[in-house]
């Protein structure tokens, strides 16, 4: 595979014995990471800098702190990965950086250091985008899992179903009318003052409570309608707080097991209208949530297909997935995008329909 060099035809000059290497970088949000990745599979080395000490005060991700924590962080973790791997910035053959969604002064940081780096060493930018990333990371450990699947998009900021079809082929099947799972665990997480993130904080509480013991509803299961919806569950949890009576336990717990079902009878659904998928692959930081992954591993099962996720790692935000979307998209074509620009939001599927409420973030 060869790779033309920023702003010419030329093609960058690489032995032949050896596969492609992308450097990765992500600073969509709070994470700070930049990895190395083989197109043949292989993660040479990987960093990840969490900002969890940055917002914690705060009780969730503060725009411009996140911005200056990226830059100081990205280009010394640049050169730790360069260093764990054994190699120099001329022994990558293209730069790969997300470009969008995500916080706009966070994304310029990854953007901006990505275009530095492919124009002083002569390699090829790839502006990535970030859903994208978590779309295709399953492909990066799994080496049999083919085209089409249907995706289960599941993060802080997203919650989608998605028909992948190919690299740069989606089709949207649901996304969220307000709240995503994650921002709903979050904002549960602030409620029952369990700290920050909320994801892995609800999932701990949870563990010592009663999933019966706090009546809930489940938005929209059973409707006809695709999408998601939390707001109106996490506006429950609030009324429970607020009623007292409940341990924070079992509130957590009640909580989890109201967004699993939705999440369960949500991608039912859209396993029933898109029936040519071969997997049922899930991916974000939500994927990590034990119960969700087991859920759902059970409703794959159902169905007689596949259940991939990827390694808890490779859920959350990672520079070895953008690594690895730089390199199915190396494959597909010759990339060179030194004039991408930032792109806070940036749909897979932009010809979907709109929806309802806050659809307008998928």
């Amino acid at each position: 595979m060869a790779a033309r060099l920023p702003g010419s035809g030329r093609e960058a000059p690489r032995p032949p014995d050896r596969p492609v290497i992308v450097l990765g970088l992500e600073t969509s949000c709070d994470e700070t990471a930049a990895a190395l990745v083989t197109c043949d599979r292989r993660i040479l080395a990987q960093r990840v800098a969490s900002q969890m000490d940055v917002h914690a005060p705060f009780g969730g991700v503060v725009p411009e702190l996140a911005a200056r924590a990226h830059v100081e962080r990205l280009a010394p973790m640049v050169q730790q990965v360069l260093d764990e791997a054994g190699l120099s910035l001329a022994a990558v053959d293209a730069i790969a950086a997300t470009a969008g969604p995500g916080l706009v002064g966070a994304l310029m940081v990854g953007l901006v250091t990505g275009k530095a780096l492919a124009f002083a060493a002569g390699k090829p930018l790839v502006a990535v985008n970030h859903l994208e990333a978590h779309a295709l990371s399953p492909r990066l450990v799994d080496p049999g899992l083919g085209f089409p699947y249907l995706l289960l998009l599941v993060s802080g900021g997203h919650c989608q179903l998605l028909g992948v079809e190919g690299v740069g082929r989606y089709r949207r099947l649901a996304t969220t009318i307000d709240d995503a799972a994650g921002e709903a665990f979050d904002k549960v997480a602030k409620l029952l003052n369990l700290g920050f993130p909320g994801g892995p904080a609800v999932e701990a509480a949870a563990r010592e409570g009663d999933a019966g013991a706090v009546p809930l509803p489940r938005p929209l299961v059973g409707t006809p309608e695709p999408h998601f919806s939390f707001a109106g569950l996490k506006t429950a949890v609030l009324r429970a707080v607020d009623s007292g009576g409940h341990a924070p336990a079992d509130l957590a717990a009640s909580f989890q097991a109201a967004v699993a079902d939705c999440l369960v009878d949500r991608t039912a659904r859209s396993l029933a209208t898109f029936p040519e998928a071969r997997a049922l692959v899930v991916a974000g930081g939500v994927a990590a949530n034990r119960t969700i992954r087991e859920r759902l591993a059970a409703l794959a099962e159902d169905h007689g297909l596949p259940f991939v996720v990827p390694p808890v790692a490779l859920c959350t935000d990672n520079a070895a997935m953008v690594a690895w979307a730089g390199c199915e998209r190396l494959a597909a074509g010759p990339v060179d995008e030194p004039d991408a620009e930032a792109r806070p939001r940036w749909p897979l599927d932009p010809e979907a329909a709109p929806v309802r409420g806050a659809g307008v973030k998928a």
